[in-house]
């Protein structure tokens, strides 16, 4: 929600902030978030909803994409340091507890995590860099970014179910 609404204006950058923080907050009740990303997200959001909402700090607002993208490219790094990688919290909800530990599911989260780590410090970079540089139309930044989400997402999709294919065959292949 924040990466749609908040461009263009002061408004919509408070009400993308406002409704941001909302979510995250209504998302963590209903255990649709949860570790290291939802703390990130509760961090973040709370921060910048007062900054920007209440005290309109032009910084904070200046700088808002590589905050956010570098939030959750820093946590998300972070699970990976500490082993804990944060799509596992999520893959968890659709695998079976008795695959929670196997190799293959470990692997698979820790590869999945690192594709989000570089798409999350991509963002960051691309934030960084329009801020910085403008040497290119917004909307190009914008595509870049919304690029590496969607890349992110896809491979989030795609990945687990081609190793979970994978894995029949070969269970079947030795039957």
């Amino acid at each position: 929600s924040f990466l749609i609404i908040a461009h263009g204006s002061m408004f919509r950058l408070k009400l993308g902030l406002i409704v941001a923080f909302s979510l995250t907050v209504i998302m963590g009740v209903l255990k649709l978030h949860r570790g290291v990303i939802l703390w990130a997200g509760l961090i973040f959001f709370s921060y910048a909803t007062v900054a920007v909402v209440f005290m309109e700090h032009m910084w904070t607002v200046l700088h808002m994409g590589v905050l956010a993208n570098g939030m959750l490219a820093l946590s998300t790094w972070y699970t990976l340091a500490i082993g804990k990688p944060f799509t596992a919290d999520y893959a968890k909800d659709h695998t079976p507890k008795e695959f929670w530990t196997h190799p293959s599911f470990v692997r698979t989260n820790q590869l999945l995590t690192a594709v989000w780590g570089v798409c999350f410090t991509a963002g960051a970079t691309i934030a960084w860099l329009k801020m910085a540089r403008h040497d290119l139309p917004d909307w190009e930044y914008e595509v870049m970014n919304y690029s590496f989400m969607l890349t992110g997402v896809a491979m989030s999709t795609w990945y687990p179910e081609y190793v979970r294919r994978r894995r029949l065959a070969r269970e079947a292949a030795t039957e």
